[in-house]
């Protein structure tokens, strides 16, 4: 027996989510039905954490526990063959310490979210990206981001996904960016120890707002002070990608 770490990508458009549910089709749950074609018993894999429904992934981390006569190549290949098309195993190794965890190993976590500014509907990005007109202003979206910098209560823009935990995270980086191949398509990047349950997708929303003028930076400081004055709203998930997990 072995623990086996895997890193995984995936398009959340057609899940409920990463989680295993009952009766609803996760990512989760695909893998685990892949892995019970091969021969895998365990019960469930061990995740670095878990993304909403509709919200994608470059890299995802979990591991499990497998007697596998083959190399990690040929377990890469089985694997895949038996996930649908949307999911992929990008990379597996066998672990030599059996005691790492990829949740409670992991360092900071990477999110990326896509807007694109257009009046009208783009078919070839709807399925990625949150579609925001007027143009929001990045430069005040940047001004914006930049209070989230550092260690804050943000519980303002979500809720811990254990009941009683914290709401207090640490930002090491948030910022604006026009992409590369496209002036009007935009990206947020954030990078954090850890995320509140919604956290992203209502900062991009609020910072959108900031964009569009209809949210004064000086609301964004005052809710860090307590004095939560911010229109509701969170983002789309179909524009939230997890990026990457640090360890």
């Amino acid at each position: 027996m072995a623990l086996y770490q895997v890193n995984i990508s995936y398009d959340g458009t057609g899940y409920h989510g990463y989680q295993r549910q009952t009766d609803l089709r996760t990512i989760q749950g695909e893998i685990e039905k892949a892995l019970k074609k091969i021969g895998w018993n365990g019960e469930s894999i061990v995740s670095s954490g878990r993304t909403d429904t509709g919200v994608h992934a470059e890299e995802q981390v979990a591991t499990f526990i497998m007697d596998w006569p083959h190399s990690d190549t040929e377990l890469q290949k089985a694997l895949n063959v038996n996930l649908p098309d949307d999911i992929v195993i990008r990379k597996i190794q066998k672990k030599t310490e059996q005691n790492f965890h990829p949740r409670f190993d992991a360092k900071s976590r990477i999110y990326r979210y896509q807007i694109y500014v257009n009046q009208e509907r783009s078919p070839l990005l709807e399925r990625y990206c949150w579609r925001v007109w007027p143009e929001p202003d990045i430069t005040l979206m940047n001004s914006g981001a930049e209070l989230l910098t550092g260690t804050h209560d943000f519980w303002w823009t979500g809720r811990p996904y254990e009941r009683g935990g914290r709401t207090e995270r640490i930002i090491k980086e948030a910022n604006w960016d026009y992409a590369k191949d496209a002036a009007l398509r935009m990206n947020f990047l954030i990078h954090g120890n850890s995320f509140l349950y919604h956290m992203v997708r209502r900062l991009v929303f609020v910072l959108v707002q900031v964009g569009l003028g209809k949210v004064k930076i000086s609301d964004v400081t005052d809710a860090f002070e307590g004095n939560n004055n911010l229109p509701p709203g969170i983002a789309p998930a179909k524009g939230l990608f997890l990026e990457k997990i640090i360890y």
